[in-house]
């Protein structure tokens, strides 16, 4: 509580110690049982392969061009039927996503544009909390089976790059009226803040954490991959955690 030790938050930023934590060591053991015991995981796309197979093999034994046909149908509709669901699941966990950083947006747009002589500080680091946030993003919906064609995804980055801009432009023409320190400001702003850390905090426990590194079928067993997925992950929390400092 002396010096430069007490201009940090220090209660977040041991909460983050502590879900990381928990997290490597659940993770490590999560890992060490796979390759200790050799588990396998449950790979959809290995399941309908195996069904495609099975199905040919008996189209083969079975001369009859109306069977194979109807065998091909019901593979084709077994894949259609996975690759549907997958959609849904990660359409719906990038939508809480996508809300809660915009809901974060519009509050850093709003303090950016009525900001005074914090400017030079505030602006760069918002420049590097937006773009890594916009990575964030981005990641996540390139691993979205999106139908070809599809307007949704722009939509979606549409929303995510304009809301921050819109923001700041709002910001910027009631700067001479608003007053970012009065009681229904710091209301408005609180509440909007906790409702989008509350789906962030959600949304990197549960979609990031828990789906894409321990439950993940589709993980890759490759030690060296994992190790760097781990740590771009820490280093990412960890700068996230920094700017925090400033922003």
């Amino acid at each position: 509580m002396t010096g430069h030790w007490a201009d940090y938050s220090w209660c977040p930023a041991i909460v983050l110690a502590s879900v990381m934590s928990i997290f490597l060591l659940d993770f490590g053991a999560e890992r060490y049982v796979e390759v200790r015991y050799g588990v396998c995981r449950e790979d959809p796309e290995r399941f309908i392969t195996s069904t495609e197979n099975n199905q040919q093999a008996a189209a083969t034994a079975v001369p009859n061009q109306d069977k194979k046909v109807d065998d091909g149908m019901e593979a084709q509709s077994v894949e259609s039927g996975v690759i549907d669901r997958s959609f849904k699941q990660q359409i719906a966990a990038f939508l809480i996503l996508e809300f809660g950083v915009i809901f974060h947006s519009v509050i850093i747009g709003l303090n950016l544009g009525v900001t005074g002589e914090e400017f030079p500080t505030l602006y760069p680091v918002l420049v590097f909390h937006q773009s890594f946030e916009g990575l964030g993003i981005g990641a996540r919906m390139s691993a979205i089976p999106f139908r070809k064609g599809s307007w949704l995804p722009w939509i979606l980055c549409g929303l995510y790059g304009l809301t921050t801009p819109i923001s700041i432009a709002i910001g910027l023409g009631v700067r001479t009226t608003y007053n970012s320190g009065s009681y229904t400001a710091n209301v408005v702003s609180g509440v909007l803040d906790a409702i989008s850390a509350g789906i962030l905090i959600y949304t990197g426990l549960v979609e990031l954490l828990a789906r894409d590194f321990l439950f993940d079928p589709h993980r890759t067993q490759d030690n060296k991959r994992l190790s760097f997925m781990v740590v771009s992950m820490l280093l990412g929390a960890g700068i996230m955690a920094l700017l925090g400092k400033w922003a």
